[in-house]
């Protein structure tokens, strides 16, 4: 479905109690996020970036607002549900890696298909590391590898249960130049063959023009919502 929204985020505000006071950090936060489209979420530190990534991946839960994924209002669901949710639709790339150090690469990328109690997982999960150049390295600990080795075991991880909509937070934060690139080519290349959904929060202006359309926040609140020059598409805002 060509003009489905699988991310659609609707009013959302974000408060947290702290030493008996009040901090808000979302205000009144509206965007959709087209099926197949790359979105690239920019700002300063402490501008509710990340804060925002947590809500729309259903790590958190808004204050107040809706936060729909792929149809499913994420309102008033349990933890347990949150977690299905998660399971079953979502994919996640971190800064620091979050691999298992007591499992080899391999064994990374086959957990999310055990929870899912797939089939031929190990199957998979080679062929998801051959994907990323890490055939040959697959018995290795993360201990063994480079952080861009690491980066590339999190990448085919994200990728292994062909989840409709990817997370990926400060992807290329922790890599050298040339080794982001290297990560930044793979991550689109298996977006475009995955045909999944791709939402970035970044600092690297660089990064955030290779995706469709660039969100910048200021203090909790969306500042700017504008398709890139080099990949432009249609956009939808709720008004």
């Amino acid at each position: 479905m060509q003009d489905f929204n699988i991310l659609d985020i609707r009013n959302v505000n974000k408060t947290y109690i702290s030493a008996g006071k009040s901090l808000q950090v979302l205000h009144n936060i509206n965007f959709f996020v087209k099926k197949g489209s790359s979105l690239a979420i920019t700002g300063a530190s402490g501008s509710g970036k990340t804060t925002l990534l947590g809500l729309c991946a259903g790590l958190d839960k808004a204050t107040e607002g809706n936060v729909i994924l792929n149809g499913i209002d994420l309102k008033g669901l349990t933890e347990d549900e949150l977690a299905a949710v998660r399971n079953q639709h979502i994919g996640f790339i971190f800064q620091n890696f979050q691999l298992m150090p007591t499992l080899t690469a391999l064994e990374n990328v086959m957990v999310p298909l055990e929870l899912r109690r797939e089939k031929n997982i190990k199957t998979i999960a080679l062929d998801l590391l051959d994907k990323v150049g890490l055939a040959d390295r697959s018995h290795h600990y993360p201990i063994q590898l480079s952080g861009g080795e690491q980066q590339r075991v999190s990448l085919a991880r994200a990728f292994s249960t062909k989840p409709a909509i990817l997370f990926a937070d400060e992807p290329t934060g922790n890599l050298d130049g040339e080794t982001s690139v290297k990560i930044e080519q793979l991550l689109f290349d298996l977006n475009t063959q995955a045909g999944t959904t791709l939402v970035i929060v970044t600092h690297d202006l660089e990064l955030a023009a290779k995706t469709n359309r660039i969100i910048k926040i200021k203090n909790g609140e969306i500042i700017s919502d504008e398709p890139t020059l080099e990949n432009p598409t249609i956009i939808n805002q709720t008004v």
